[in-house]
């Protein structure tokens, strides 16, 4: 199957509601711009049609390497390197859909809401950027030179996603410096109720769950082992679910082992799944990277639609240690929230992979970079959970993604508790546990207001190999507490840094993930801001 140029237009998100719309002057000229430098004279186009040439572009980059992927999928002998291409191919359409996104976004739209414009522009640019890497990074392993023809077919796409990146945190900045009305944001936790509003993307279905709690749903269908509910399986139950609509669907899992691979799809809008209790409500499996899958296809479940919320689920991986990467849980969900959710596995157990997430009150358990991915991802009174790993391993907590500086993305772990099981913390000493590496050049990574228990070796943070990313990562710890969280013995790299308050607090749910808009209402707890400084406690 060869791509052929698409259209600007896609289904694969949620339409956004119409309002007072405007074409952008502002956004559009310096994408024009930008664009036309290259451009030989005698070739303007209009205004809308030139803000997308630069989009426009970069989605026929992106479609020339999903064509190269076929091509060299053809000549691919190694059976590995046949499942890296067809991951490329699946992972190419998500960043196509990323950039049609945008595209739509940029025509016209509410003045009032440029600051939510360019919140999600960046979102879907990181999106897209973190596809086109994570199709590279599915070669590990591999033989023969195909990851780098791969790689050459993806370096025209990956420069101009990195070059929009840049234009529109560009813009972003020079708007913020100036007073402008609609980009004094106000926090909607500093309104009140009668000023609150509920933002645009948010249907009257959706409006109704965000004004009640999640513990007051009523399932659609229910799903029960023992033959109670209308369906035996996840899968079936998922079958039932309608394909884009804008209605919050919901989907009661009663107690049991459920031992199957669950793929929530991108067309599974407003999606919600409820079990009985982390412990009790368990989805089950151990595909895994030693047994021939790339980390990407390991997961027990993946999730890939929008706005999507769990409650009361573990998401297990049961491979072991000695299986390397094998994942419980893949999110690739904007706006997704997990409540009171359990991931557990080894290596690379919850993969964090784009956008917007919001965890609170989950268990995460693991060895090797045991919560990874490039999202911009919020976790709050949650527990980190060390586990016994192999005799020749290290533990280490998170390894984030972010692959360009302009990517708004980081893992944030806020009042949180850093643990083990009990079986591994008699031998910290010998197999010792750190807080993260840099797994990509620009990782980014933010504990705050923790606990930290003695487990975590006072270097804090560990290489990834070499001197690779420790000048350009971002790592750094804000008023900590327990026996693990004390500084003085950290690693002196440039890339660990000291944060004032006024900086944490640019990195909590409501200014990070713009956590206000969609998490406040949803019945979840939710801490917009920091905690009084000094304060923090489970």
């Amino acid at each position: 199957m060869i791509l052929n140029p698409p259209e600007t237009q896609s289904k694969s998100k949620p339409p956004p509601k119409q309002s007072h719309r405007f074409a952008s002057p502002l956004i559009t000229s310096k994408l024009v711009w930008t664009a036309s430098r290259k451009r030989p004279r005698g070739t303007l186009q209009t205004q809308r049609s030139s803000s997308r040439s630069p989009f426009n572009a970069t989605i026929g980059k992106v479609i020339k390497a999903f064509n190269e992927s076929e091509l060299l999928k053809a000549a691919a002998k190694d059976p590995r390197t046949s499942k890296a291409l067809d991951n490329c191919k699946e992972l190419m359409n998500y960043s196509l859909d990323d950039l049609r996104a945008a595209i739509r976004s940029l025509g016209v739209f509410d003045i009032s809401k440029l600051d939510e414009l360019i919140d999600d522009i960046m979102t879907w640019l990181s999106g897209s950027l973190t596809y086109q890497e994570t199709c590279i990074d599915g070669f590990e392993g591999t033989e023969g030179d195909t990851s780098e023809k791969m790689k050459k077919a993806l370096e025209g796409a990956h420069e101009l996603t990195s070059n929009l990146l840049a234009i529109i945190n560009e813009i972003s900045s020079v708007l913020s410096s100036f007073d402008l009305p609609f980009l004094n944001r106000r926090l909607l936790s500093e309104e009140t109720p009668e000023e609150m509003e509920i933002p645009g993307w948010v249907t009257p279905e959706r409006r109704s769950l965000m004004e009640e709690s999640i513990d007051s749903l009523k399932p659609n269908v229910t799903v029960a082992k023992d033959g109670s509910g209308q369906y035996k399986t996840i899968n079936e139950a998922l079958a039932a679910v309608p394909k884009k609509k804008n209605e919050t669907f919901v989907i009661y899992i009663k107690e049991g082992v459920y031992e199957e691979y669950v793929l929530i799809e991108k067309s599974m809008w407003f999606l919600v799944m409820m079990g009985d209790g982390a412990t009790k409500t368990v989805i089950k499996g151990n595909k895994n990277f030693i047994d021939g899958t790339p980390t990407f296809k390991t997961a027990t479940v993946a999730v890939t639609s929008e706005c999507f919320m769990a409650k009361d689920i573990g998401f297990v991986n049961t491979a072991g240690p000695e299986k390397h990467q094998a994942v419980a849980l893949r999110v690739q969900s904007d706006r997704s929230i997990f409540y009171r959710c359990q991931m557990d596995g080894y290596q690379d157990t919850l993969y964090t992979h784009t956008y917007r997430q919001f965890y609170r009150e989950c268990t995460i358990s693991g060895t090797i970079d045991f919560i990874f991915g490039n999202s911009a991802v919020v976790f709050q009174n949650c527990k980190m959970v060390l586990r016994k790993p192999m005799d020749n391993q290290r533990n280490i907590v998170t390894a984030q993604g972010r692959k360009d500086r302009h990517e708004r993305t980081a893992i944030i772990i806020q009042n949180c508790t850093i643990t083990s099981e009990a079986d591994y913390f008699p031998l910290r000493a010998k197999l010792p546990s750190y807080l993260g590496r840099p797994w990509k050049e620009y990782s980014r990574t933010f504990i705050l207001q923790s606990q930290i228990d003695e487990i975590i070796h006072p270097d804090g943070w560990l290489p990834w190999t070499g001197d690779f990313g420790l000048r350009t990562c971002f790592y750094t710890e804000f008023d900590n507490r327990g026996p693990g969280a004390a500084k003085d013995k950290r690693v002196q790299w440039r890339g660990v840094k000291t944060i004032t308050e006024e900086h944490a607090q640019k990195f909590t749910a409501a200014r990070f993930i713009q956590g206000d808009r969609w998490i406040k209402g949803s019945g979840v707890p939710y801490t917009p801001g920091l905690l009084p400084v000094g304060s923090a406690s489970n």
